[in-house]
């Protein structure tokens, strides 16, 4: 378990906090907001209303004792740069800011952010990928030009073994789990058989990825 401070309820800030309770962190949230915190009480059971520019704010929550520190503000830049800027004079561990395009991020890695998040642009980047190439019903950008996607196993792929289908060599991806049903099988070998309603979890260059017709 780890602990989160998430500032900035929007639409991004929520969803994230909740996923991370749900997964059994410890979450609080805060947005200046008082309607907004009124609204998502009921979700979480440390929602605080404040300003985060404000540094009696941050000071009253302990920003030193979270493990991360998520600014998810994203209409108003200004008033993201200087939390990340107080969270990093205070201490915090590691903070995640958010950006909507590549300036934004530049400033704020400059001005110490530990990590950069593009929400809107990834899930973007996720269904261009989705809708070029049908057959691929998730993808994620990965460091390094790299992709990680889910497949669903072609039909003509079914009965056969990894190693038969010569996946690798034929389209320089590499088979790193099978979803089968509940299950998930890790690194399978290349004697494993694929059966129908099997999705692969696979890994390979991003512009080869894209290139992907079966």
């Amino acid at each position: 378990m780890q602990s989160f401070l998430i500032i900035g309820m929007g639409v991004f800030g929520t969803h994230l906090a909740a996923g991370l309770q749900r997964l059994g962190n410890e979450v609080l949230v805060i947005d200046k907001n008082p309607q907004r915190i009124e609204e998502i009480s009921v979700d979480f059971d440390n929602a605080y209303t404040g300003d985060c520019t404000n540094p009696n704010i941050l000071k009253s929550i302990g920003v030193n004792n979270f493990d991360r520190c998520v600014v998810a503000i994203g209409e108003d830049f200004y008033a993201s740069i200087e939390i990340l800027t107080l969270l990093k004079e205070m201490g915090a561990r590691y903070v995640i800011s958010k950006a909507k395009m590549e300036r934004q991020a530049s400033i704020l890695t400059k001005l110490g952010a530990d990590e950069v998040v593009y929400p809107e642009r990834d899930m973007a980047d996720r269904l261009a990928m989705r809708y070029h190439a049908g057959s691929i019903t998730e993808y994620y950008m990965l460091q390094g030009g790299m992709a990680l996607f889910e497949l669903p196993v072609p039909e003509k792929w079914v009965e056969h073994s990894i190693g038969d289908l010569d996946i690798r060599k034929r389209y320089q991806v590499t088979v790193v789990a099978i979803k089968r049903g509940e299950a998930m099988l890790p690194n399978p070998g290349p004697a494993q058989v694929l059966e129908a309603g099997d999705v692969l979890v696979t890994l390979g260059d991003s512009e080869q990825v894209a290139r992907l017709r079966f």
